[in-house]
C-alpha cells in the first residue's frame, strides 16, 4: 500500500499530516514513511535518529581527448547545453547534465564513455520498532531530483505500507513521488491561493489516475468554497484539522500533534483507512 501525500503549494501542513499519519499507522502495522521533498527534506526533525546513509550517483560523460577530434555532434546534441564542443577543446558543465547517455551514442569515433557523479545522498534511519524513515537529499545546485526520489522509491519497494511525503507543487518532482502510488492525500487550506492549488493538484491526481481524497488544515471554519469544489469533484474530504494554538505550538517545537494524544492519534488512523478504503486495499 503506497499512501502519497501532496499538495498544491508549499506551507499547508503536507508533512504534518504525512508525519502524524506515518506515527499512528505504525501503532499497529509496521510503516515506512519516505520523504521525498528531496530539495527539503525535513520528516528527519520529526523522528531524528542515527542514520545509514549512501551516496546517490548519476552516469555524466567522460570525453577521451586522445580520441574526440572536435566534432561538434555531441554539443549539437544536448538540449541542456551541458556539452560545448569548441575548436580544441569540450567544454563539460555537469550540473546541467540529465544524464540520457545519448552524446555517447551520437559520438561517431565512440570518444565518450560515462562515469559516476555523486548528485545526492539516500538516508535510512528506524526510530521505533514498527517506523522506518526514508528520505533522500540533493545536492546543492543539482537538477535531477527524480533521480534521488527514484532512489528513495526503490528503497521502499516490497515494504507493505509506505506513506511518501511529496515535494509541494505539482511540478516533475511530485510527478516523480506520485507515479505508481495507490491513493493520493491533498492537503489544503481555506484560503483562495489554497483552493486554486488544490484544484491543480487533483488534475494531477486524475492524470495520473490516483485516486484522492483531501485534508483541510489549519481550518477556521469557513471551508464551504473547498468543501463545494470537492463535491463538484466528488473528491472525499477525509479529515478536518483545526486552526488550533495549541497544535501550532507543538510543531513549532518540533513535536507531532498527535504524540501523547489518543484522540488524535485515532483520527489519523481513520484517515489511513479511509484511504484504503479509496484504494480498494487493505493491510
Amino acid at each position: 500500500m503506497k499512501i502519497a501525500v501532496a499538495s498544491g503549494k508549499g506551507g499547508t501542513g503536507k508533512s504534518t499530516v504525512a508525519a502524524n499519519l506515518a506515527l499512528a499507522l505504525s501503532r499497529d502495522h509496521p510503516v515506512t514513511l519516505a520523504d521525498c521533498d528531496v530539495e527539503e527534506p525535513n520528516q528527519h526533525l520529526f523522528f531524528p535518529g542515527d542514520p545509514q546513509t549512501e551516496q546517490v550517483y548519476s552516469s555524466v560523460p567522460e570525453i577521451d581527448t586522445e580520441v574526440c577530434n572536435y566534432c561538434g555532434k555531441c554539443g549539437e546534441f544536448c538540449q541542456y547545453g551541458a556539452l560545448a564542443v569548441l575548436k580544441d577543446r569540450v567544454l563539460f558543465f555537469p550540473e546541467l547534465c540529465h544524464s540520457c547517455g545519448g552524446c555517447m551514442h551520437i559520438c561517431p569515433l565512440y570518444a565518450i564513455d560515462e562515469k559516476d557523479r555523486s548528485i545526492g545522498t539516500l538516508s535510512v534511519s528506524k526510530p521505533h520498532h514498527n517506523l522506518r524513515l526514508v528520505w533522500g537529499t540533493l545536492n546543492a545546485g543539482e537538477v535531477l531530483s527524480g533521480k534521488v526520489i527514484g532512489a528513495v522509491k526503490e528503497e521502499t519497494d516490497g515494504d507493505s505500507c509506505v506513506i511518501l511525503d511529496s515535494a509541494p507543487g505539482t511540478s516533475c518532482p511530485v510527478v516523480a513521488a506520485l507515479d505508481g502510488c495507490d491513493v493520493c492525500i491533498l492537503v489544503t487550506e481555506s484560503t483562495p491561493f489554497g483552493l486554486h492549488d488544490l484544484e491543480l493538484a487533483v488534475s494531477l491526481a486524475g492524470i495520473l489516475n490516483i485516486p484522492s481524497g483531501v485534508v483541510i488544515n489549519r481550518s477556521d471554519g469557513s471551508d464551504e468554497q473547498v468543501r463545494s469544489f470537492c463535491r463538484e469533484k466528488e473528491i472525499p474530504v477525509l479529515m478536518t484539522i483545526p486552526f488550533d494554538r495549541g497544535i501550532a505550538a507543538k510543531q513549532g517545537r518540533g513535536i507531532l500533534f498527535s504524540a501523547g494524544d489518543p484522540e488524535w492519534q485515532e483520527k489519523f488512523r481513520t484517515l489511513g483507512l479511509e484511504c484504503m478504503k479509496l484504494a480498494e486495499w487493505s493491510l
